[in-house]
């Protein structure tokens, strides 16, 4: 997670990290070091990011498969039924925002 934060700081950045330890950073190629409170400060909004996605990762498992949806798709336009749109209603509705 720290590797994470840090390119999420600085992109081009080139260093080793040993053991995911803040303080074991060694700054390669003329990096500029970034200090160990913004790098910090990087991860914990990295963190917050991921927990409150919680619910795309939920609904991602419980979605038909981009076969099935399109397979609805096409026998919705066909028979006009909204098949398609209630199964993804109904994972929207289990797993909101």
């Amino acid at each position: 997670m720290i590797t994470e934060a840090i390119l999420k700081i600085n992109p081009k950045a080139q260093f080793s990290v040993n053991a995911e330890d803040i303080n074991q950073i060694e700054w390669l190629n003329g990096t500029t070091p970034i200090p160990a409170n913004e790098i910090l400060a990087k991860q914990q909004e990295l963190i917050t990011e991921y927990n409150s996605n919680q619910y795309q990762r939920d609904r991602a498992k419980d979605y038909p498969s981009i076969q099935e949806q399109l397979d609805m798709q096409y026998w919705d336009k066909i028979n006009g039924t909204n098949k398609w749109q209630q199964a993804i209603n109904a994972v929207k509705q289990k797993y909101p925002k």
